[in-house]
């Protein structure tokens, strides 16, 4: 895994807490009334606490059938009042194998995710070089 910054921001708990199918801590993560949306190549999600985020969200993105493998990449950086991630992973489902990719922005709100806004790439077969 590679991660581009020297320090752990709340994007990349967000990214290794999600891919390490962690939805305890990845609650923990949310402020109590986050401001959650996100975009997939089918359809578009919203959440407004840490129990629909994950249960609405992100069991179903990442539901029992899905195994993450690897945590392949974290960027992080910060724009405007921001923190952006970027992050991919791959895993294998029924379908087989495949690769994510997920950008996000996000800001602070008493010291957890208080907003977030999530595109994804949607799972991917990986590429073959």
């Amino acid at each position: 895994m590679a991660v581009t910054t020297s320090t752990s921001t709340l994007g990349s708990a967000f990214a290794e807490a999600l891919t390490a199918k962690d939805f305890e801590r990845v609650a923990a993560l949310l402020h109590p009334e986050v401001d959650f949306h996100a975009l997939t190549p089918k359809r578009t999600w919203q959440a407004s606490s840490p129990e629909q985020v994950v249960d609405d969200v992100l069991r179903e993105w990442l539901d029992d059938a899905t195994e993450v493998d690897e945590l392949i990449d974290v960027q992080t950086d910060a724009f405007a009042t921001c923190q952006r991630v970027g992050y991919r992973f791959r895993g294998h489902d029924a379908d087989g194998p495949f690769t994510v990719e997920q950008q996000a922005y996000l800001e602070e709100r008493d010291g957890q995710i208080g907003w977030m806004r999530v595109v994804c790439s949607g799972m991917r077969a990986p590429s073959e070089h």
